[in-house]
């Protein structure tokens, strides 16, 4: 237990250390855009932050759990419900964390990822595109689970 904790205290120290582009005082500033995301997002000192842990798929009515482009719109869905509960949107998202598992076949599926994030982001309802981060990992606490995706969001007090 104490090398998990260990573990994941490196991993939020580390994921302190994002790149830093110019800045203004008034509003998140995202550079280095690309044609699906940015690679790095200033976030200005007096920011209020919210950060939602990971998240996996829910089954569906009929008890399936879908591909990996189901779950990653489950997911967000589910997030996009909740920021909005507490006043934000998914439009105040600034990262994006993907974990997601290979097929049975070693493939791994991220274009199915892609597409269901494409489905949130740099789109005319919401253009924002969050910095992200994809790693395929051996597996997930839910075996159900193809993907699990954690978020960070960030935005200047009003």
């Amino acid at each position: 237990m104490k090398a998990l904790f260990k573990t994941a205290c490196l991993s939020l120290a580390l994921s302190a250390l994002l790149p830093v582009a110019s800045a203004s005082a008034q509003e998140i500033v995202r550079t280095g855009e690309s044609r699906v995301l940015f690679n790095n997002i200033y976030i200005p000192a007096g920011a209020e932050t919210l950060y939602l842990s990971g998240a996996g798929a829910s089954p569906a009515e009929d008890g399936s759990w879908g591909n990996m482009e189901q779950q990653t719109v489950n997911i967000f869905e589910k997030f996009k419900a909740t920021l909005e509960e507490q006043g934000w949107s998914m439009s105040d998202i600034v990262q994006v964390r993907i974990f997601g598992v290979a097929g049975p076949d070693g493939e791994f599926d991220f274009a199915g990822i892609n597409n269901g994030y494409l489905q949130f982001f740099g789109t005319e309802e919401n253009p924002t595109k969050p910095v992200r981060t994809t790693v395929v990992v051996a597996d997930l606490v839910n075996e159900n689970w193809l993907v699990e995706i954690e978020i960070r969001a960030a935005r200047m007090p009003q």
